[in-house]
């Protein structure tokens, strides 16, 4: 069964202020869990206390590219390990990385040898999309190259819908696609304002997440991970209205029925 976390990017401002308060926040709004976008010097065993006792799991943590390679590698497993979290995410290629085919090629290599070295540490690697990665190059874009010469048993997929549709892309023709690999997506919804695309509360905004709950229940997707960026009301009360309108469609999906 699908269950909802949040980013906690959400609440970046929040947490460089009180990180560990910032959970018990979030777990006070009924998530079932959080994703970690920095840790900001916190003891990994006063993260693991603080989820502990507010009865909250890992959704999964962004880690930096940096910290994916060399002496920093075991660093990241051991404070991982500590905290209860197995999903490792790479949030994004930094952009020197990926200005051609070639680039999107070497770092699939890349990509495979960390999720190797992962694999056999008991963690699963994935790789978390903006827009970016789909410009073309060629016949193919960005986001196709990386995940057609990945070894899907070694590098997963964090699906962020919001960012595919941005770019023009349908969520759930990728989850179609990808199946099984994904392990978790980014749910953020979209409106237009002005002429310009921007973040909303979902059910307020123009993605099918009916349809993509539905896709993502069919397929055993563990996280339906919330994430809003722009806010214009108080973000509690943003993060409150996406959790009670996901539940609602995901109750709906579950049984059939509307609550």
């Amino acid at each position: 069964m699908n269950k909802i976390g949040l980013q906690l990017y959400s609440l970046r401002e929040e947490t460089e202020k009180d990180f560990l308060g910032t959970i018990q926040k979030v777990a006070d709004l009924g998530y079932a869990g959080v994703q970690f976008a920095g840790f900001y010097e916190t003891p990994a065993r006063e993260v693991k206390r603080t989820l502990h006792e507010n009865q909250l799991v890992s959704a999964g943590a962004h880690i930096g590219f940096s910290q994916l390679f060399g002496d920093e590698l075991p660093k990241t497993f051991d404070y991982q390990d500590m905290i209860g979290n197995n999903l490792i995410i790479c949030p994004a290629i930094p952009e020197e990385k990926r200005q051609s085919a070639d680039d999107y090629m070497r770092i699939a290599e890349t990509f495979n040898n960390i999720g190797q070295t992962c694999k056999e540490e008991g963690f699963v690697f994935g790789y978390h999309n903006h827009d970016f990665e789909f410009a073309r190059f060629g016949e193919k874009t960005g986001f196709e190259l990386l995940f057609e010469h990945t070894d899907p048993a070694l590098v997963k997929m964090e699906l962020d819908c919001y960012w595919a549709e941005f770019a023009n892309c349908t969520p759930k023709e990728i989850l179609h696609k990808y199946q099984e690999r994904i392990v978790s997506l980014h749910i953020k919804d979209m409106k237009m304002e002005d002429g310009h695309k921007k973040g909303t509360e979902i059910g307020n905004g123009k993605l099918d997440f009916e349809g993509i709950v539905r896709t993502a229940k069919e397929y055993g997707i563990g996280w339906l991970t919330v994430e809003q960026e722009e806010f214009e009301r108080d973000p509690y009360e943003s993060l409150m209205i996406n959790l009670e309108n996901l539940q609602r469609i995901k109750s709906k999906v579950e049984t059939g029925v509307s609550p």
